[in-house]
Parts: structure tokens; sequence; C-alpha cells
């Protein structure tokens, strides 16, 4: 009865053998989110920012923020768009960092808008995760624009511990995306706006920005 017993645990695992080899195989990924929402309100800028920051403030703690002066008294025609730049670009470092399978150090940049938001989460099985959300004021609403980066390690023997917790506390994917759609929906809740998803990666399925804003009530 032993001998079966361990020849049927055997063929288990030689059988799973491709599975496994993957589920262990060590890989490191640099992960990218954006989000580009139309916003048309009435709403002054300090009332669609403060939504904004509400909307941000509902996971993270440690938001660095910013309501730059407009240079200009004139509201634009076209909305900004947020930038990607490396500030370590045409350095030695940089050129270590830009190897097959990494962007490097890339980071976003929000010229002309009219807040801004950053923010740094470390998150378990990935190196720090980061978050920027410019909004940017044009002649028909705002534009809210908002990336995130992030190094996810995955595989090795350490996996099944990264898997506990991201069951616990979720993974850096889903936390990036309630992130962005508790921003969004805050604005929504908080201002009378027509909101519509103009960019995205990865894609959305639905319109979940749509949804209601829970413990958020709607401002009269």
């Amino acid at each position: 009865m032993r001998h079966f017993i361990f020849g049927a645990v055997v063929a288990t695992i030689l059988a799973g053998c491709g599975t496994t080899n993957n589920y262990l195989s060590q890989k490191t990924k640099t992960v990218e989110y954006y989000r580009i929402y139309d916003i048309k309100t009435a709403a002054t800028r300090q009332s669609v920012a403060k939504a904004a920051s509400d909307g941000i403030g509902r996971n993270v703690g440690n938001a660095q923020e910013a309501t730059p002066i407009p240079t200009s008294g004139e509201i634009p025609e076209k909305a900004g768009r947020f930038k990607l730049v490396n500030p370590l670009e045409g350095t030695r470092l940089a050129a270590l960092a830009g190897g097959a399978g990494s962007l490097g150090f890339r980071m976003a940049t929000c010229e002309g808008a009219t807040w801004t938001a950053k923010a740094e989460r470390r998150v378990t099985g990935s190196n720090n995760l980061n978050l920027t959300a410019c909004l940017f004021q044009y002649k028909n609403g705002y534009h809210l624009d908002m990336y995130a980066v992030f190094v996810k390690h995955e595989g090795g023997l350490i996996q099944v511990s990264r898997d506990m917790a991201n069951a616990i506390v979720g993974t850096p994917e889903e936390w990036t995306e309630k992130v962005f759609l508790d921003i969004v929906r805050s604005i929504g809740a908080n201002t009378t706006a027509e909101i519509a998803l103009l960019e995205a990666q990865p894609e959305i399925s639905g319109t979940p920005w749509l949804d209601p804003l829970d413990h958020i009530p709607q401002r009269k």
C-alpha cells in the first residue's frame, strides 16, 4: 500500500512537472499602468482637485500633492498630457539599468497640471510601486492622467509566501486599479461631471469608473 501511494505521488509530480517548473521559475517583470480620462464639468479646478485628493486618500497615506498656480490667465483649448522621462538618461547608471526586460528609471511628469499627486507603496513580491496623477484643465473640462510602475518578482521558493500575502492584501495590479478608480469615482461623486475613458493600458472591461464610490456621499 505504501509503495502504491509513493508511486501515485511521483506520478502526480511528473505529470505536473512543466507547470511546477514554470511556477518555480524566477522572473522579474516591469509593469506599467496608465489611464487618461476626460472629465466634462463646470466645477472649479479647486473642487475637482479636492475630489481627486479625497479619492487618492482612500488608499494612500503618504501622497505628495501640489496645486500649482497657473502661469497663464487663459485656459487652454486642449488638455495637457503626462510625459515619461528618464532623469538618468545619458548616465552610466541608466545604461546598466536599461537592459532587456527593463524599462529603466522612467517617471511621469505633469507640466501644466492644476493638481498633481505622487505616491509610493511597498508591495509584497515587488519593488516599490510608484504612482503619479495629473489633472489638466482645458476649455471643456479636465483630463485626469494617471501612471503607475513597479517591478514584480515571480517564482522561486518564496512564491507560495507571495501568493498568501496577495490573497490577504491584494496584488500590486489590484491595488493600482483600486487607486485609479477611487480617484475617478470620487470626482464623479463630488462634482457634476460627465466622465469618459480615453486611453488605458492594460485595457479595461466595462465602465467600472462609473460605479458609485462607497462611503462618499454625493454633494448637493
